[in-house]
């Protein structure tokens, strides 16, 4: 007997032991081991796109029709870049009675670059109405240690900010929101891309998101080929909306866009030198557009340029290099530089009119089948705010139908500040 009770009373003891360990363990996980809950900022869930030049043109009244809420448009890029279907996408998506938020892409590799990004993103959208907050991309660091990056997003968001009176946001991947940005930019509501999971990544700086990029290959009726998809909280949404500000930046100038402009991805192996002949410019040129080169024989795959093409690098003088974007016919393509398919196919030794890709450049011809347009010369005129097409052309002595033609206007009466259009130019005919 005194045996069995003294086997039953260490097994007690050992049972008691094990119990105390296992409650001692799960206490000290639950210490030790930061909480990763992570999920939308609100119960309130909007459907979103966000869009760039990449879509091409874009029915906004089909892509409202398919329950799309709120669109994100890409306004400009690094400090000189506007996307050409900018004007165009909010103008229509605003019509159509979408939300709006702008994006700009950050190329900035110091702060007083950041600085001057951010205000370039203002000037660009000055005038216009948003109804989300204004969001950073910057997700292509080159060589940036993890503390200029943060520096250099601390320093565009606080500009921006104060600059527009607007709240701001990050756009970024669940990777970098982990490791790169630091803490003390949680400030800020996080818009996060994280595709082919249920729920996004969770880390220890955003306890929530306001925007959820979930693919890039989404389908969106009104929209030719794939769209980014995302879900969006009402924390994406700005406190009030009216017109941006323009920013009072006297000692930077603002840089005219041209049509010949594009922005360039380094490949493995490129050279400044090679980029430069490829495109008919120069080292110097693409130096002096891109503030982020800091020295012209370094070059990283990945990072992203500002090139202005030289058309005279054809052996047309008068001609266009023009680059192909996702969405892009040459039906369009031909209206829109008043020239004819059979032209762009015989000038391109296009096989198949109905083939072309993103990225593929194409030679324009700048000639006209107008015979005042003919006999005049041409400039690029970069449409002001109060600008009537009957103004411009009293101002050049043309007509607003020699305008009107040459630029493929449907509507006289309905032209958009920041569009760039070709006007003849007369006044010395």
């Amino acid at each position: 007997m005194n045996s069995k009770y003294s086997y039953n009373n260490l097994f007690n003891k050992i049972k008691s032991h094990i119990i105390l360990f296992f409650l001692v363990s799960i206490l000290v996980l639950s210490i030790s081991i930061p909480s990763l809950a992570f999920g939308p900022s609100s119960s309130t869930i909007y459907q979103g796109i966000d869009v760039s030049s990449w879509q091409g043109t874009i029915n906004f009244e089909q892509v409202k029709n398919a329950g799309i809420d709120i669109v994100y448009i890409k306004s400009s890029e690094g400090r000189s870049y506007i996307d050409p279907y900018f004007e165009r996408n909010y103008q229509n998506a605003k019509a159509n009675g979408l939300k709006v938020g702008f994006y700009h892409y950050v190329t900035a590799r110091s702060v007083e670059q950041a600085q001057e990004q951010a205000n370039f993103f203002a000037r660009v959208i000055s005038g216009k109405e948003p109804d989300c907050k204004l969001a950073m991309d910057f997700e292509s660091f080159g060589n940036l240690s993890v503390n200029q990056i943060n520096e250099i997003s601390k320093a565009f968001l606080e500009t921006l900010q104060n600059v527009t009176n607007k709240e701001v946001l990050i756009y970024s991947n669940s990777y970098s929101a982990r490791t790169i940005f630091s803490r003390d930019l949680a400030i800020y509501p996080l818009w996060v891309a994280n595709y082919g999971v249920s729920e996004p990544g969770g880390n220890d700086k955003w306890d929530t998101w306001v925007g959820w990029q979930y693919t890039s290959t989404g389908r969106v009726s009104g929209i030719s080929g794939n769209v980014d998809r995302n879900q969006f909280t009402d924390g994406v949404l700005l406190s009030s909306t009216s017109p941006i500000p323009t920013p009072e930046t006297p000692n930077t100038p603002e840089i005219p866009i041209e049509s010949n402009t594009i922005i360039y991805t380094v490949k493995s192996g490129d050279t400044l030198s090679a980029i430069a002949r490829e495109y008919g410019t120069t080292v110097n040129t693409i130096v002096s557009l891109n503030p982020s080169i800091t020295n012209p024989n370094l070059i990283y795959p990945g990072e992203q340029f500002t090139i202005r093409v030289n058309s005279s690098s054809s052996n047309d003088s008068s001609s266009t290099v023009y680059t192909v974007v996702k969405g892009d016919t040459l039906s369009e393509i031909a209206t829109r530089y008043n020239t004819t398919v059979s032209k762009l196919v015989a000038d391109n030794n296009i096989s198949n009119p109905n083939l072309i890709y993103p990225g593929q450049r194409l030679i324009i011809s700048n000639g006209t089948n107008t015979s005042l347009g003919n006999e005049c010369g041409k400039v690029l005129y970069t449409i002001k705010r109060g600008d009537t097409l009957s103004e411009i052309a009293t101002k050049y002595d043309t007509t607003v139908n020699e305008i009107a033609t040459l630029n493929s206007i449907s509507n006289p009466n309905l032209i958009y500040a920041g569009t760039t259009i070709r006007v003849p130019n007369c006044r010395n005919r």
